[in-house]
């Protein structure tokens, strides 16, 4: 059966059709995948487990929980909006939380799957941010606050990220091309598959005596990609 990999729904219930892209894909999709990785940035910022409902997001875990539930495996990597996502979450829905930078065996390929902003070392402030996030001392504080609190802290954290990427060079927030190299050399991966950059598009990387993919998700809001998978082939829908 196909498998796909989704990255950067951003899903707020400040807009609604970001919850409707999401839960209709997965009423259509889920019964003909076999399993669905999401690639990080489901949501557009997680404020704890325990913060779901307040955000709105109660139709997105059902819409998991009843593909799930049907037999289809959901798998699931944060991103830099959603890295207080944790096992109470998935436990609600079934969903299976891996680590960033997975490496899958699938027909006889090494596929390394990630949200992408590992490989931006290019933007060393967005690296620091990073850095700060996803400290355990720092996710335990922010843990410790109200849901209100978390709301307006997230939301605060939500518009600097913007206002500071409206400064930036794009090519900046891109990956680095020497590091994607190194990261697939030194793991021998033949597939990276990934989002973050919102850049859509299949690169071919020549490596010592072979050829690697790096197939990059888009964000859902402007072009809804998906890579799917199927026999050891793989291809970018937009």
């Amino acid at each position: 059966m196909t498998i796909a990999f989704i990255s950067d729904l951003h899903i707020s219930a400040k807009r609604p059709s970001s919850i409707m892209l999401f839960t209709d894909f997965m009423d259509k999709s889920g019964a003909l995948l076999e399993s669905v990785y999401i690639l990080g940035d489901l949501f557009d910022f997680w404020i704890g487990d325990d913060g779901s409902q307040a955000l709105g997001y109660s139709l997105v875990e059902q819409a998991l929980k009843k593909a799930t539930d049907g037999g289809t495996k959901v798998y699931f990597i944060a991103g830099n909006r959603d890295f207080l996502v944790g096992t109470d979450f998935a436990e609600r829905t079934g969903v299976q939380l891996l680590d960033d930078m997975t490496i899958l065996e699938i027909d006889d390929q090494r596929i390394m799957i990630a949200h992408g902003d590992r490989v931006c070392i290019d933007d060393t402030d967005y690296m620091q941010a990073r850095a700060t996030f996803t400290d355990p001392a720092w996710q335990a504080d922010i843990l410790s606050k109200s849901i209100e609190e978390r709301k307006e802290i997230a939301e605060q954290l939500r518009a600097l990220s913007e206002e500071t990427k409206s400064g930036k060079p794009k090519d900046i927030m891109d990956v680095n091309k020497d590091e994607v190299k190194r990261v697939l050399e030194d793991n021998n991966i033949d597939i990276l598959i990934h989002g973050h950059t919102h850049r859509p598009y299949v690169h071919s990387i020549e490596l010592s005596g072979r050829t690697a993919r790096r197939y990059v998700l888009g964000e859902w809001l402007d072009d809804r990609s998906v890579v799917y998978g199927n026999q050891g082939k793989y291809y970018l829908k937009k």
